[in-house]
């Protein structure tokens, strides 16, 4: 009588396991779920502009503000601060997504601009951030304005 948990085959000797992959479930693709491509993944970037004016800038993000992404506009807002500017306004109507690296990066600046005398306000927070600053608090922390306002307005 062979061994419990063994197999024969015709031979009687035990069946050996395999080490080869297992056989595709459905011809032509793997066992596994076909992951997308690296062409078919978007490329999320973040585009960030500024506008100068008498002391006053305003910076307008484009994209979504992350980990990767948030370097960009912390070197921005880092010049501003360097730079000494007395006002600045952060235009994120154009921002659909925004994480606590983000978050980050402008509770720094509105930090660093206020100790030196100057303002920091988010201007046109799409739904998401808005809700994002909501649930955080940081609604309270900020100057949050619906538009973004002229550059020579006060």
């Amino acid at each position: 009588m062979p061994a419990m948990g063994r197999r024969t085959g015709d031979g009687g000797e035990p069946e050996r396991k395999s080490n080869a992959a297992p056989t595709p479930r459905h011809p032509g693709r793997g066992p596994w779920p076909r992951l997308p491509s690296a062409d078919s993944v978007p490329i999320v970037e973040l585009n960030v502009s500024t506008t100068h004016r008498a002391g006053h800038a305003v910076v307008t993000a484009t994209g979504e503000l992350d980990l990767y992404t948030a370097p960009r506009l912390q070197n921005e807002l880092t010049a501003l601060v360097r730079d000494r500017a007395e006002r600045v306004v952060v235009d994120l109507g154009g921002v659909g997504f925004c994480d606590s690296t983000g978050l980050n990066v402008l509770l720094a600046a509105h930090r660093d601009l206020t100790a030196q005398g100057g303002s920091l306000a988010l201007a046109a927070p799409t739904p998401t951030v808005r809700r994002i600053l909501q649930v955080t608090g940081l609604d309270t922390v900020f100057t949050v304005l619906d538009a973004v306002p002229a550059l020579d307005s006060r």
